[in-house]
């Protein structure tokens, strides 16, 4: 009779991996090599886009800034620059929420700007 080695160990690592690649196409979600494969990929671009995400929203929140900034007569940069002397401390994700949604506080942000 041969010997068990490694069962247990080996089906909770392949149960792990599967249960990951569960909805996936094909053998990529039943067949634990090619599971194994598409999982590792699927993980790197999860951790990859986790950044680019970021960026992405920061240049939307930049976008939106510079909208409301065009809109007061201003330019971002010159906002950017002036909030800084001004030492105003907040960052952009605040700052395009007070863009889009109150409009007397952005302007009032603005008039300390051009002081």
């Amino acid at each position: 009779m041969p010997k068990a080695a490694h069962g247990p160990a080996t089906r909770k690592r392949h149960k792990r991996v599967l249960k990951r690649a569960k909805g996936f196409t094909g053998g990529r979600g039943r067949l634990f090599r090619t599971a194994k494969e598409t999982v590792k990929r699927a993980m790197y671009f999860a951790y990859r886009d986790r950044k680019a995400k970021k960026r992405a929203m920061r240049g939307l929140w930049i976008l939106r800034l510079n909208a409301a900034c065009r809109d007061n007569g201003i330019s971002y940069s010159k906002f950017i620059a002036g909030l800084k002397k001004a030492q105003v401390s907040l960052n952009r994700k605040q700052l395009s929420e007070i863009a889009a949604t109150d409009d007397a506080s952005f302007k009032k942000l603005v008039e300390l700007v051009r002081k």
